[in-house]
């Protein structure tokens, strides 16, 4: 068995020009987890998220507000979480400067 620690905040690019980063750390069985940076990031005009699997996601850093296709708005900091169920269409609709997100998507 190779066990080895890693830490979430190692490899971080710097710079607000990068967008978006995602760093798959675990894809086994029925669970996905990905540490996403994102650095001022809004999807694109009109585009949604509609995934086939449930994502629970928390802001380990910075801030971000999400925005679902039924008109609601969630405004999220450091620390907060929220499980987003399965084809509820949502978009981010921005992050701050430097903003560290953990998904975590079931399928």
């Amino acid at each position: 068995m190779n066990l080895s620690v890693k830490n979430i905040f190692a490899g971080l690019s710097k710079g607000a020009d990068r967008g978006e980063e995602i760093l798959t750390l675990l894809d086994k069985f029925s669970v996905k987890i990905e540490r996403i940076v994102s650095h001022h990031h809004r999807s694109p005009s009109g585009y949604w998220y509609d995934q086939d699997g449930d994502e629970w996601v928390i802001v380990l850093r910075g801030s971000a507000t999400l925005e679902f296709a039924s008109g609601e708005s969630v405004e999220m900091s450091a620390g907060d979480y929220l499980n987003i169920p399965r084809h509820v269409k949502h978009r981010v609709a921005y992050t701050g400067e430097e903003t560290i997100w953990l998904a975590v998507y079931s399928k």
